[in-house]
């Protein structure tokens, strides 16, 4: 086969295909010979195998490690969560405490300030 191009223009290109017949020097030319097959013994496939099974087995223990990394986070993310939460639950029972004091405080010195009124009203009576 061969392309010939003609007429190029801005519009793009044109190419003329001429068709040959296949000629004996051109197939020569094309076809590459494959290297020689050498002989693959026991000992080879034994080693293939084995190499594959150290794969299999480092590929295993990385997933296994990923997923014992996985869980660990998760495990410290829940103990977080939890001592977070132990934590809001201490600070506002420990605010509520306060507030309840201070509500009491003020209730008793209000109380005691309309007695000491009531006191000093039954004194000029």
């Amino acid at each position: 086969m061969e392309v010939k191009p003609i007429n190029k223009r801005a519009s793009g290109q044109a190419f003329e295909v001429i068709l040959k017949p296949p000629s004996p020097v051109s197939d020569a030319a094309h076809s590459i010979a494959s290297p020689p097959k050498r002989e693959v013994s026991l000992e080879d496939i034994q080693k293939k195998l084995e190499a594959a099974e150290d794969r299999r087995r480092s590929q295993e223990a990385q997933v296994l490690r990923a997923l014992a990394e996985k869980r660990e986070h998760e495990r410290d993310v829940l103990l977080k969560a939890m001592e977070e939460n132990n934590n809001f639950s201490k600070m506002a029972e420990e605010k509520l405490t306060m507030k309840m004091e201070q509500i009491k405080e003020n209730r008793e010195a209000h109380l005691a300030a309309m007695m000491e009124r009531l006191q000093e009203k039954g004194r000029e009576d």
